[in-house]
């Protein structure tokens, strides 16, 4: 494996983990607002999912650079 091949499988082990951070933050903020919890809280928790999703996009274009035509 060379050193790219490693730092791509890095990459998408670290997507990976940021997709599954993404998703459970989801249910977390569902749950949440089933319950009738502080707005605050769930406002609190859609920045943090959000900052989650901005980091998904970086990594995903680290991973799959862009192509010029």
């Amino acid at each position: 494996m060379t050193p790219s091949d490693q730092d791509q499988a890095e990459l998408r082990m670290q997507f990976a983990k940021l997709k599954q951070d993404h998703t459970d933050f989801d249910a977390a903020i569902e749950a949440m607002i089933k319950t009738g919890c502080n707005p605050l809280q769930i406002q609190r928790m859609k920045k943090k999912k959000l900052a989650i999703k901005d980091r998904l996009q970086k990594v995903e274009d680290q991973i799959i650079p862009d192509i010029i035509a």
